[in-house]
Order: structure tokens, then sequence, then C-alpha cells
């Protein structure tokens, strides 16, 4: 059985069983509105589904969570900023944390590394340097979690589409053990 197929069958089981859930508990949708006014920037990474919403508490309708590779942010209006921007201006959010991880696969990956291994399974050279300079400054910003979290926070915090009073927090997460540290707390007097 497929991947695909195995989802979609548990996805018709989950559907009739929530929906009965739902009735039964007299329960309402959610809004796509952070009732915690949050967003949280954030990696990819398998260990942290589901994982990191239970070591932060974090239940659905609460926050917006945006992951990408290595919770990375390259450029002034990248996705993660636009994203970012949505969450702000549409969806009330108030507060952003930036949450990296120990032993993240990004801090290995390398741009000449990368670019190999993308050759091998057919990408095109013309492909890779019609991106030359983003590339690597993607793939190569990245070597330690803690600084990139930091990175990070003050790319968010010099933005010029964010604004000021927005609180903006770095912390880093053991995808292992659950344990959160704080490495900047944002404290904007309002």
């Amino acid at each position: 059985m497929s991947t695909l197929t195995r989802i979609l069958n548990h996805n018709i089981q989950f559907v009739k069983a929530y929906e009965r859930y739902k009735i039964a508990n007299e329960m309402s949708d959610i809004s796509k509105v952070p009732s915690n006014n949050l967003a949280i920037v954030t990696c990819m990474d398998t260990r942290l589904v589901e994982f990191l919403e239970k070591a932060t508490g974090i239940k659905r309708g609460e926050a917006k969570i945006i992951k990408n590779a290595g919770n990375i942010i390259v450029g002034d209006f990248g996705e993660t900023i636009r994203s970012l921007i949505i969450s702000i201006f549409e969806l009330n959010v108030k507060e952003i944390m930036v949450i990296g991880h120990h032993d993240c696969g990004m801090s290995s990956t390398t741009s000449k590394g990368l670019r190999k291994k993308m050759i091998e399974l057919g990408i095109s050279e013309h492909a890779i340097n019609a991106i030359e300079g983003e590339f690597e400054e993607w793939v190569d910003a990245y070597h330690d979690p803690q600084k990139n979290a930091l990175n990070v926070v003050n790319i968010i915090k010099n933005s010029p589409f964010i604004p000021k009073d927005i609180l903006v927090h770095g912390l880093l997460f053991c995808p292992n053990r659950g344990e959160l540290e704080v490495l900047y707390h944002d404290r904007i007097n309002k």
C-alpha cells in the first residue's frame, strides 16, 4: 500500500470520528486567527512534528507555525517574511517566536555538497547557476543553530515590513528531550 493510500484511508476514518466528536462535544470550527496572537518560525525537521507543540503547550488554533529548512530567512521579502506580514496584518499576530533546534541537518549542509547531490539527481547546472549567490547565501548561511536563531530574530526585528511593537523572541529546542532555552527575550515597553 502506498503512503498516499494509507494516509487517505486514515483520513476517511479520522473525518468520520472527528465529526462525531465535534457533535458530541458541541464544538464549533476553530478560527484561522491564532487565539494566542502568536507566530512561530521554526524548522521543518521531522522530530519537531507534534513534539514542539506538546513541549510548548501550543494547541490547535493558538499559533501560526511557519516552517522551512533550518528556519532560515534570506532576503528582505522572502516567503517567511511574507507569511509573517499576513500573520500580523491579517491575522492579528502580536508576538513571534523563532525556535531553532539542536542537531539541525542544515548545520552540516553546504552549498557545494548540495549542488553536487542535485546535479547527480538530474538538476541542471544551468538551473542552479541561475540562482547563483542566492543559493550559496541560503545554504551557507547556517552552521550554528543558536547563531542562526539569533540572526533570524535580528532579520525580523529589522525588517521594514514588521512593526516595531511586535515582540520577537529567540529560542533553541532540543528535539530529543523537548527542552527550550531562551536565547533572546524581547521586552518592548508598549
